[in-house]
């Protein structure tokens, strides 16, 4: 994937100043700090994949695409507000670059619908939230090694307490009437999803 050229057209279809180089640079050494495993340069790299996919259901794709590129760029796993630190930097880039104050609000609500804590009720947030959960429905090889690397992110977690603890948030992703908020994911996805999420729940609780 040509990370600049993407870049670059992302915010020539946005209408605002490109930021520069610079700032994608700070945003790939994010991704790419050695304290994650999972939510790295592959993890965004198969977003804006699936995205791709997906564009023409999008209100403002452009939008959504520099959601994508922000909603993991402050990722602190014993922190509690990486979504909203994350937010209001991409919020101040807009801002920065005189990009129009609600195309910054959209953009911010975006990122904080990568919290997962409610449903999302745009059509671009769900399409959002649905590319950021693709991860569910993947292949069981690709899934599997997704779960090796979140452990691996909370490898400080005592191994009894990981295991329920996490079980508790895959089964809240089953626990739901669809995981997927959109048809083209949930026709495409959601058997996969739950047929991962049952497995990985069974292998955590199996004593």
């Amino acid at each position: 994937m040509n990370h600049l050229a993407r870049w670059q057209a992302m915010w020539a279809q946005l209408g605002v100043r490109d930021p520069g180089a610079g700032l994608l640079h700070e945003l790939m050494q994010r991704y790419g700090e050695p304290h994650r495993s999972y939510h790295t340069m592959q993890h965004l790299d198969e977003c804006l994949t699936q995205f791709d996919a997906v564009r023409s259901i999008a209100a403002r794709p452009a939008e959504i695409e520099l959601a994508l590129w922000f909603h993991d760029a402050i990722y602190e796993v014993r922190s509690h507000d990486n979504e909203q630190k994350s937010a209001d930097w991409v919020r101040s880039v807009v801002l920065n670059a005189d990009g129009a104050p609600d195309v910054a609000d959209r953009v911010h609500a975006l990122v904080m619908a990568t919290c997962h804590n409610a449903s999302p009720t745009t059509q671009d947030a769900q399409v959002l939230v649905d590319v950021d959960l693709s991860i569910l429905g993947a292949a069981p090889a690709r899934f599997d090694e997704y779960e090796f690397q979140v452990r691996a992110e909370y490898a400080w977690v005592p191994e009894a307490l990981y295991r329920s603890k996490r079980a508790g948030i895959l089964q809240a992703f089953l626990d739901r009437d669809s995981i997927y908020n959109t048809d083209w994911f949930q026709s495409r996805f959601e058997a996969n999803a739950c047929h991962n999420l049952t497995r990985s729940i069974a292998n955590l609780t199996d004593s």
